[in-house]
């Protein structure tokens, strides 16, 4: 099988490595992480750390797009993984030229948080639209769920045992970093445990003075979740890693601090109750919140230490449980089927 394949980001390249090895013999061309194969570009090369590198990055995408679709050309499928600014286009480029070659998109743009419109636009020009929340129907027109990545990559949990560790993870983004790591600090002067701090595991050793500044208190770890099992609680920047330490069994409070402006659009245009998966995913189905949420002024030593220090962690595992079953399974079985299942149409 020939496999176009648009992987930009590192969670991207983390859910697509488990296809990868379950389908076997397969041959890959496209964006994706170089551990898999030669990519016609490294994913790495468009990661944007700051204001200065979007605009080089622009002109690249659009240089990409057209390189990925003429290599569309002599594949079985086209697999898409997140990013819609990317993905969106290239699905309109590779349908206009080949109207008849097969197109999944996997993990679908957060049409539920903003641009609805997206959803419309991604069934015009894709065949299999692959979704990784059980909600997403009442957004997209025939979408499959074929269950959360996560829960085939995640194989250590909490045991409920007191370990006296405590993780403390601000964020992949500079920004984010920048602004959480000081208040942490301060939180974790005042916990008597040993103290991680989970750095992700693509940023190289030399990232961490420089964008973490004083680590002193801190043990440095880059697997997140072994680090989230191994303690009592965390404290978590908002994103994938609020639904993982939920799934690993691990209490947690959320923190994010955005610049005023950018948190200003966000309130304008994400019409959602809450900022942390889990919760958003109770909240779709009715059910209670699982964790606290503190946004941008909210975020305080005090109020994190209030969060660690009234936790009810049976509580949070019953709930951890009750969001599994919601979950119901893994992504990986049926992302093979699907993508065999169009190999032989």
């Amino acid at each position: 099988m020939r496999i176009l394949v648009s992987a930009l980001e590192p969670s991207a390249n983390l859910h697509l490595e488990p296809i990868l090895q379950e389908l076997g013999d397969v041959e890959i061309s496209g964006i994706f992480d170089e551990r898999f194969a030669k990519p016609l570009y490294s994913s790495k090369e468009f990661s944007v750390m700051g204001i200065l590198d979007i605009l080089p990055k622009i002109f690249k995408a659009r240089e990409a797009v057209k390189e990925l679709t003429f290599l569309a050309k002599e594949v079985d499928v086209v697999l898409l993984i997140d990013a819609p600014a990317f993905n969106i286009p290239l699905a309109k480029s590779i349908r206009n030229s080949y109207p008849d070659k097969k197109i999944i998109y996997y993990i679908l743009p957060k049409v539920w948080a903003w641009k609805r419109k997206r959803a419309k636009v991604v069934r015009e020009y894709c065949d299999e639209l692959c979704s990784i929340f059980p909600f997403e129907d009442r957004f997209f027109k025939d979408v499959r769920y074929v269950g959360n990545p996560l829960l085939d990559e995640i194989t250590v949990f909490n045991d409920g045992e007191i370990k006296n560790q405590i993780s403390f993870l601000p964020g992949s983004r500079k920004s984010e970093i920048k602004s959480l790591m000081p208040i942490f600090r301060e939180v974790a002067k005042k916990i008597d445990s040993k103290k991680i701090l989970v750095v992700p595991s693509f940023f190289e050793e030399d990232d961490i003075e420089r964008l973490y500044g004083d680590v002193g208190d801190f043990e440095i770890s880059f697997d997140m979740q072994k680090s989230i099992s191994q303690s009592d609680f965390a404290f978590i920047c908002s994103g994938t890693a609020t639904l993982e330490s939920t799934i690993i069994g691990t209490p947690f409070v959320l923190a994010y601090k955005a610049k005023k402006i950018d948190y200003f659009l966000a309130r304008i245009f994400v019409k959602l109750p809450y900022v942390g998966l889990a919760n958003i995913i109770m909240d779709f189905f009715g059910k209670e919140k699982i964790h606290k949420e503190y946004l941008q002024q909210e975020v305080s030593v005090v109020n994190l230490l209030d969060s660690y220090k009234s936790m009810n962690r049976e509580k949070f595992m019953k709930k951890s449980i009750e969001l599994k079953e919601i979950l119901k399974d893994g992504s990986v079985k049926n992302m093979i089927k699907i993508l065999k299942e169009i190999k032989c149409i």
